[in-house]
């Protein structure tokens, strides 16, 4: 590095898209041949963790299940039975369309997902499956069980039915009662604001805006951003402190795979230190306006990565080339570490910055 700072690691890439017409200009590529990703395809490819309709229908009516661990296999089984007296998400013929979601929290990200099939017009829907989760039993017991009833219309949009929330660190694997079926009465929901409020962690790290001088002009047509990610403190313990966990980067509205990198995953630990500088070219200076640096913190385990949380840096205008993007919604104190790197050319600046949920943007091919 120029500052003559020592890193553990450092990655490049270049920031990439296809701009509307009205900007003639294109980024040059520096160090790779990268294919461009139209901006028109980044909203529609982004998902969220939390899909669905919140507070719309009235939550009642109850769900039966029963949970248990299969030390031979490691396995813990959920059999989800049935549900009665649900609410009608078509009010006029009095049926629903309801299916069962469960989760082990703190992790709701797509890989800690299981579901039943959706049983058609009625409200009392029958599903005798068991969803299986790989996992230890010491890890099970410092999480809970979130399960929740959810009708799917024609449009495959999902609407709120009701959840029930088990605690299986407190939860008495031994009494056999336990592993009985059991009624559960549905509760309403009381995130997506209070998931939100999650703790996290945090992150510290640094960026620096580094401006390239072009011979025979006056101001430099583009430039790099450098992003140092320090370490992460306190991340969720989802499998107490056996966490596996690194950082990812994409540089929005580019969401192509070469434009990922990536630090090293650290192991056994929830304050992990990471000591990586990841760096993007070919920013010209009214970039910095519609770009949006995307970190995220994952767990790696086995073969499948959670989401831990993440940080979404930039104006948060909610614009980007003049079209509306959920991606750039970034925080007061994201803006802020933005704002300050703009303004201060080849000057680190350094923030500790709380991880939260986001609209994850998909890589494309």
């Amino acid at each position: 590095m120029s500052d003559g700072r020592e890193t553990d690691t450092a990655s490049e890439g270049s920031y990439q898209l296809s701009r509307p017409k009205k900007s003639p200009s294109s980024l040059t590529n520096l160090s790779s041949s990268s294919s461009m990703t139209p901006l028109s395809s980044v909203s529609g490819s982004v998902m969220s963790v939390y899909s669905g309709d919140f507070g719309n229908l009235e939550v009642k009516g109850n769900i039966q299940f029963a949970i248990d661990y299969v030390d031979s296999l490691k396995e813990l089984h959920v059999f989800v039975a049935q549900c009665k007296d649900l609410a009608a998400a078509d009010v006029k013929k009095q049926r629903s369309d309801p299916y069962v979601k469960t989760y082990l929290l703190p992790d709701k990200g797509k890989m800690g997902k299981k579901k039943t099939l959706v049983v058609k017009k009625t409200l009392n829907p029958v599903y005798n499956e068991i969803l299986r989760y790989k996992i230890e039993k010491q890890i099970l017991k410092t999480q809970k069980l979130n399960l929740s009833v959810w009708h799917r219309d024609t449009f495959k949009r999902n609407s709120f039915l009701g959840e029930v929330e088990l605690d299986l660190e407190t939860w008495d694997w031994d009494n056999k009662q336990n592993k009985q079926l059991k009624w559960y009465p549905l509760k309403r929901k009381t995130a997506p604001v209070a998931l939100e409020a999650e703790n996290r962690g945090e992150m510290k790290l640094a960026l620096q805006y580094v401006p390239e001088p072009i011979p025979g002009k006056k101001l430099p047509t583009t430039g790099e951003v450098h992003i140092w990610v320090k370490e992460c403190l306190d991340l969720p313990q989802l499998r107490g402190s056996h966490l596996n966990s690194f950082v990812k980067c994409i540089i929005l509205p580019d969401t192509s795979r070469k434009s990922r990198q990536k630090t090293r995953a650290v192991g056994k630990t929830t304050s992990p230190v990471f000591n990586h500088t990841m760096v993007y070219d070919g920013f010209r200076p009214e970039d910095l306006t519609e770009a949006c640096v995307e970190l995220t913190v994952w767990d790696h385990y086995k073969l499948t990565n959670q989401f831990l949380g993440g940080l979404r840096i930039g104006f948060g205008t909610g614009k980007s080339y003049g079209t509306e993007v959920d991606w750039m919604d970034s925080t007061s104190e994201e803006v802020a570490l933005w704002e300050k790197m703009v303004k201060s050319p080849n000057t680190w600046i350094e923030a500790t910055l709380p991880l939260r949920m986001l609209l994850i943007a998909k890589i494309s091919k």
